[in-house]
């Protein structure tokens, strides 16, 4: 396990910046520090790191060695818990980045279900688009990616997928709660308060308002599905959202209505871990987890009654 440590050691210089930062961190000596990366470096053949004004930084050499470093870490992981599971033992993070929706109810309720199962794991959660997703699985920060984008198959596998449809949200004492379902022409005739058009749901509503020469004109527009929720509870406003977005027993008042698109557009919910990676035992049974939801979500939507 020599290795594992110089691994470490070059790891905490990358994200230091600097071998002095890194040292303290490490709680060794920069002199220490410096030799055991020079050892590494006449065992390689050649430097990996070059100077700057700020410190240090990777060079092409210094790039691929510590991809290689990560790809050695993630394995020595999953070996570990493999051994710590022939022992009846479960233990270890599962690293996950995911779309805001998903942050509310869905990932809250998998996390705390397994949790029961598995005490001694515990989780990483990020929120980042597919672009951040991607590059957190490649650069093994993230065991998963749950995203509403599917990536690049030659290099990420999709181990189970969801298709959702797209619900308006209102208020429980908003006028077109008396509908069962809506078209986009009736929400356009109170105040709107709209995803970002970076978002999936944004890019569905601009194409189906281009369709029906609809003006999307919100009165609030942002990033945050709380903020969005929130205001649309204290207002009249209209809102979008996908069910897995949604709370099932709708405690805060919020009520979910179908949206009747020109093309009927569902969107995909993506488990997604990188191609050819072995998952510790850990992410591996969550994914399973999650997989077995989305089947189960997917099974409850035929019987979905709208706006119950």
């Amino acid at each position: 396990m020599r290795n594992l440590i110089i691994y470490r050691c070059i790891l905490e210089v990358v994200r230091a910046g600097s071998v002095r930062k890194a040292a303290e961190r490490l709680a060794i000596t920069p002199s220490s520090l410096n030799r055991r990366i020079q050892s590494f470096e006449q065992e390689m053949g050649g430097p990996i790191f070059e100077k700057n004004t700020q410190g240090v930084r990777l060079n092409a050499a210094g790039e691929l060695a510590v991809h290689a470093f990560k790809k050695h870490l993630a394995e020595i992981e999953v070996l570990q818990a493999q051994i710590e599971d022939l022992r009846g033992i479960r233990r270890g993070t599962v690293s996950i980045t995911c779309s805001q929706p998903l942050l509310p109810h869905f990932l809250p309720r998998q996390i705390l279900k397994y949790q029961k199962q598995f005490p001694g794991v515990d989780f990483s959660v990020s929120v980042a688009d597919p672009e951040e997703s991607e590059a957190a699985l490649l650069n093994y920060e993230a065991d998963l990616a749950i995203t509403f984008s599917p990536l690049p198959t030659e290099s990420f596998e999709t181990v189970a997928r969801l298709e959702q449809s797209i619900f308006a949200i209102m208020s429980s004492v908003h006028p077109l709660t008396q509908h069962e379902r809506l078209n986009l022409s009736q929400c356009v005739e109170f105040p709107l308060a709209l995803h970002d058009s970076s978002f999936s749901i944004g890019k569905i509503l601009d194409s189906q308002a281009q369709l029906s020469r609809l003006s999307l004109r919100p009165d609030l527009k942002s990033n945050s599905f709380i903020l969005l929720q929130n205001y649309i509870l204290n207002s009249d406003a209209i809102g979008f959202e996908i069910e897995i977005g949604l709370s099932e027993n709708n405690p805060h008042g919020l009520v979910r209505r179908p949206l009747i698109l020109n093309a009927p557009r569902k969107m995909s919910v993506q488990l997604i871990k990188l191609r050819g990676r072995n998952l510790s035992v850990a992410a591996a049974k969550f994914a399973e987890q999650v997989a077995s939801a989305f089947n189960l979500d997917a099974g409850d939507s035929i019987n979905h009654l709208p706006g119950k």
